[in-house]
Order: C-alpha cells, then structure tokens, then sequence
C-alpha cells in the first residue's frame, strides 16, 4: 500500500496507533526531517559578591558596571542569533545573613529582568562576617536553575579578599561539581595578584577552567566626555516615554524602571551611559509588565486583555484603536533606540581613541569584561 509522500505529524501518530505493520522503513524514508533552527542560546551568570565590610568599593564598581557586562555580553551572536542573557547574585559574608547558611543569601535567580538585578543590586550594604567561597560557590551550583545544553554558557563569578579556603565547604568539592555540570568559575582577588594566588584564588578559577583576575576594589572610574553624551541621556528620557506598564504591579515596574535610571547616574555619567546603552538592546526586554514588549510576544493576548489591566492610555480603545497605538509606539521605540546605538557607537570610538593615551585601570569593567567576552568567543559566540 502507497502512501503520500508528506505525511502529517498528526496522521502519521494516527498510523503507528491503528496499524503499526503499515508504517515501513519506506515510510519513514519518505517522511521529510523537518529543519530545525537554532534555538536562542543562552548565557547564565552567577556573580557571587563579597558583601563583608571591607568591600564597599567591590560592590561600588559592581553597581555602576553591571551595564557595562551587559553590553558586552549582548554584542555577540551564536548561529546568528542574540544570546538571551540571565542574571543571578548572591551575597556573602556579611553578618546580617544567618551562620546556620554559612553567611550565603540568594539575592535574586537567574533573570532575564535587568531592571530587578540593578535594584537588587543597589540595596546590598556591607556588614562583617566569614567569608565562606567554597559554600556560596556550591550554594549557587544547588539552588539555581542551570540549564542542561552543552550550547549554553554557564559562568560562575567570584569576587573577594579573604582566603579561598575558608568555610566548611571545601573549595575543590564545589569546583568539581560544577566543572561536572559544564558551569566555569571565573574568580575576582581585590587585592595584590601574589595574595591572591597565595590564597588559592588562582586554583579556584583554574580548578573549573576559568580565569583568575585582580582588581583594586577602591580605584576609581575615570569617565571620558564625549560630544555625544547629552543626546544618548537625552534621546534615553524619550525612550522611557514608550513603556506602558499593565497589570496589578505595571505602574511599579515603570517606575522601578525610572529609579534604576537614577541610581545608575548616581554612580557616573559613564554608567548612566552604558544602562541606556543596554535599554537600546534586544537584552533590555520587559514583556512581564511593559504593554509593548508583551504585544511583540502575544499580541491576541494584548489586544484582548480586560480593560482594567491596561495602562490608562489604552483604556477606552477597541481592539483596532489598541492595535494602532501599541504599532506605532513600537515603532517610536525603534527609532529611538537606533539613534541610541548610532550615538553609542560614535561615544565608544571617541572614548577609545582617548583611552590609549591614559594608563590602564584595574577596575571590575576591565578585567570581568575582557575576561567574560574571550569565554564567551571560546563558547562559540562571536563578536
């Protein structure tokens, strides 16, 4: 008996239940593969931080180059497509966190909301107590979700001062484990490079194939001005105008969204920069409260929705008069953004031309950046 060439995947399971002798080797012969596109890979980082009191400069470098990693991060490409980027923190060693979980808190999960990981981020304050690597390494390794595909990054980072050793975790346990489950740990001394080599925070990186890297924690960015700044601040104000947030915490969000602008030009123009850099990219996507970016991800779903739910501005509109707004918002959005990319990429040329000229800083940006960006390439991302 002949069968259709192309055979449905609905019909050809109908076959196997009803008459499995008819499904012949021929059949399946003739049953075309389909093409399967590359999936959005993935790159998860943990980034694991001193919170003792010695680290106030740590976490300073921390909140004003968070953006600064992201950038980066989002510039590369695996089988021609934008990694989505997932952030995680933790904290440790800080005596305001219960001994019986080794001075370990779990910030924040892997996100993909940025916006969550800048606010987590600056609420964090420093506090003495027992710097535990070996456990907050293995803590991170249990409680978050890592992803189980060979073609996704998985990176641990580690930034501290005291002893790698410390702690009742032994630090070759937690870098086995994760080297097990394909995880790279990348660690941070803040302090003289032979200390921390003494301490065993070279092993620790080098134990799960990472990079061993020292910064001064207290060494100050310097910001170079550029004739492009005031337009991306600027252009970066208008960009927000777009965002409509729904739901019961949609109104939150939007303005969570607003004070992490303003924490990040707390800390530098250079910073500031970098955060509108990052919201002018695919990374920067907020479909969790923001009517725009959810319409890009279910526009029925959108256009659908129950009155109260929507921004004020929505409100009172029919599908169709939804629909031409939402459009053309998004397409304001588009604009703006390319003009903040455009912007961008003139201000990093002009900073870079200038940079040569001064002596390099070791600051968290320079060496987590350069770092994390040659793992990524060796993952197969490309720049």
């Amino acid at each position: 008996m002949k069968f259709p060439r192309f055979l449905s995947a609905s019909t050809f399971a109908l076959m196997c239940a009803f008459s499995p002798a008819l499904v012949t080797a021929q059949t399946l012969q003739q049953t075309p593969a389909h093409k399967v596109m590359p999936r959005q890979s993935r790159i998860q980082i943990a980034l694991l931080l001193d919170t003792s009191n010695s680290m106030d400069g740590l976490i300073s470098q921390a909140k004003s180059q968070l953006w600064t990693l992201v950038n980066e991060l989002s510039e590369g490409k695996k089988y021609g497509k934008t990694p989505q980027i997932e952030l995680a923190l933790y904290e440790y060693g800080n005596s305001n966190i219960s001994v019986s979980k080794g001075y370990v808190r779990q910030v924040l999960s892997l996100t993909t909301d940025l916006d969550a990981v800048s606010e987590k981020l600056f609420a964090l304050s420093t506090n003495g107590g027992q710097e535990y690597a070996g456990q907050v390494i293995m803590t991170s390794l249990e409680e978050l979700e890592w992803s189980d595909n060979d073609e996704d990054m998985k990176l641990i980072i580690i930034a501290g001062n005291e002893p790698f050793t410390q702690g009742p975790v032994k630090y070759e346990d937690a870098c086995g484990r994760a080297r097990r489950g394909g995880i790279i740990i990348d660690t941070i001394h803040c302090g003289d490079e032979q200390q921390g080599i003494n301490t065993k925070w070279k092993d620790g990186a080098d134990c799960a194939g990472g990079i061993y890297m020292t910064i001064n924690q207290d060494e100050k960015m310097v910001h170079i001005p550029s004739p492009y700044d005031d337009d991306i601040l600027r252009l970066n104000q208008k960009l927000n105008d777009t965002y409509y947030g729904y739901g019961q915490r949609g109104a939150e969000y939007k303005s969570r969204q607003e004070v992490q602008d303003k924490n990040a030009a707390s800390m530098s123009v250079k910073s500031m920069l970098q955060r509108s850099k990052s919201k002018a990219s695919v990374a920067y996507s907020n479909e969790a409260w923001d009517v725009i970016d959810a319409y890009k991800k279910d526009q029925r779903g959108i256009l659908e929705m129950e009155e109260s739910q929507l921004p004020k501005e929505l409100q009172g509109k029919n599908e169709a008069e939804r629909k031409i707004f939402i459009e053309a918002k998004t397409a304001e959005r588009e604009t703006l953004q390319k003009r903040i990319s455009a912007l961008t990429a003139q201000q990093q040329t002009f900073v870079s031309a200038k940079r040569k000229e001064m002596s390099a800083t070791k600051t968290l940006d320079n060496v987590m950046v350069t770092a994390v960006r040659k793992q990524a390439a060796e993952n197969g991302f490309s720049y």
